[in-house]
């Protein structure tokens, strides 16, 4: 039987993550950073098992090239801490699932031996003593959570030596012993500034000249980051947005600045981009901007201030603008009027939801 690469991505911290942070925002933030992962995958590897924090790869019968290796393990890591780069630069939401996402770190644990493999649930498996022994290399004394570890056994299938050096890696020679069996294995910390990051839409940052055309000023007896999740949370949307029939958004995905939903209204699909603006030192703010108007542009902001622990205020500051005069009469005459009403019950329709929220809880 032939050797069989295993392939394990495993995110260091989730634990302490996951238990010290909002529990729906840290199921998000795990959830992108393994799609990430996946889709970082440019040797075909299968994925045999989601395993919480960790993917499990594999690839049957065949060891990439030690160039090929290497390169899809570079790939992993910078897809990885490119998107906790964005995360860290186009957050939006105070909580400390997202304040605390890019003190999230990475290793790769990498083996290779025959498997076999088992029926389960209609899905085949990997299964044998190399799957067993490439999940114990997880539990090592690397004293690192960030680094990539080759067992002996892969290292001298693609030709690895103790000692090899490039950019990014400086591979060690050490090992451990599990079930009084020695297993040596070569690993390399990676230094996160060597990694070549991926580009991401620089966050929009609005400013205006002139004051907003409609403001509404509200008090919710909510905390500022409760009131913050139910207006940026989408799912949330279909209790209090009048007059939407549909909103198509990524679930999967913590609003951030760049994000893009979807409203239908009367058949009509709105598109909407996440946005921001200064505000107070205290304030938190969440933007959005759309073209898909009669007019030209409208943005809302949503700029929330604390002013206890279960009670502030929301400001909504909304900014129609339209270039040509036949626009800005009607705009005036019919739109400006339209908008704030249809607004006022939807923000009456969030108090009304946050009160029913709280009693049922």
């Amino acid at each position: 039987m032939l050797n069989s690469l295993l392939f394990i991505p495993d995110i260091s911290g989730f634990t302490h993550f996951v238990q010290n942070t909002e529990v729906e925002h840290s199921q998000h933030v795990i959830s992108e950073l393994l799609e990430v992962l996946v889709k970082a995958n440019t040797q075909h590897l299968q994925l045999a098992e989601v395993e919480g924090d960790a993917l499990f790869f594999y690839k049957e019968n065949e060891i990439p090239s030690q160039e090929k290796l290497l390169a899809q393990i570079e790939t992993m890591f910078t897809a990885f801490y490119s998107h906790l780069k964005l995360l860290e630069k186009n957050r939006i939401c105070p909580c400390n699932a997202c304040a605390k996402a890019p003190n999230l770190e990475l290793k790769i644990v990498v083996h290779c031996g025959e498997i076999q493999f088992i029926t389960v649930q209609g899905k085949r498996k990997p299964f044998g003593e190399s799957v067993i022994e490439v999940h114990r290399m997880l539990k090592n004394s690397i004293d690192s959570d960030n680094y990539t570890l080759l067992s002996d056994d892969v290292s001298k299938v693609i030709g690895l030596s103790k000692g090899y050096e490039s950019k990014l890696y400086l591979f060690h020679e050490s090992y451990d012993t599990y079930d009084d069996k020695k297993v040596k294995y070569l690993y390399s910390e990676i230094d996160k500034t060597k990694l070549k990051l991926n580009p991401f839409a620089t966050p929009e940052e609005v400013s205006f000249d002139e004051k907003p055309g409609i403001v509404i000023v509200r008090d919710f007896e909510i905390s500022a980051r409760q009131l913050l999740e139910y207006i940026t949370n989408y799912s949330y949307r279909y209790y209090w947005a009048k007059g939407v029939d549909k909103i198509e958004y990524n679930v999967n995905e913590i609003t951030r600045l760049g994000s893009e939903h979807v409203c239908v209204i009367d058949g009509k699909r709105l598109n909407f981009t996440t946005v921001t603006k200064k505000v107070e030192g205290n304030e938190i703010v969440y933007g959005e901007r759309t073209t898909d108007v009669p007019i030209d542009l409208i943005y809302n902001f949503f700029i929330i201030k604390p002013i206890s622990d279960t009670l502030c205020q929301l400001r909504l500051e909304i900014y129609p603008e339209a270039k040509s005069w036949i626009k800005k009469i009607v705009l005036s005459m019919f739109i400006k009027a339209a908008i704030k009403k249809s607004t006022a019950k939807s923000l009456d329709a969030l108090s009304d939801f946050i009160k029913k929220e709280g009693r049922s809880v």
